[in-house]
């Protein structure tokens, strides 16, 4: 069986870039996602959703097949279903 170090897997843990920041309008999106938008020149900063935020990904992502873009725009799906459904 494999050992592991906890304590290097802990100091390895990045939590700055899952850390969500309120982009205006209710839009809250982690720093990683801010930076794979920036990335793609994706205008987020005047969406008033992230269904709003989803359709300008979507856009991008009709033209291209990019992972990146593609795990983020899962991430948003799944954040704004929890955020936005009644359950």
């Amino acid at each position: 069986m494999e050992e592991y170090n906890l304590e290097e897997i802990i100091n390895n843990l990045d939590f700055k870039s899952n850390s969500l920041n309120d982009c205006g309008k209710g839009v809250f999106l982690t720093n990683f996602e801010i930076d794979t938008l920036e990335k793609y020149k994706i205008n987020y900063k005047n969406a008033t959703s992230l269904k709003e935020v989803l359709f300008l990904v979507e856009e991008v992502l009709d033209d291209n097949s990019l992972d990146d873009l593609e795990n983020i725009s899962k991430s948003i799906a799944e954040r704004d279903y929890y955020m936005n459904t009644n359950k």
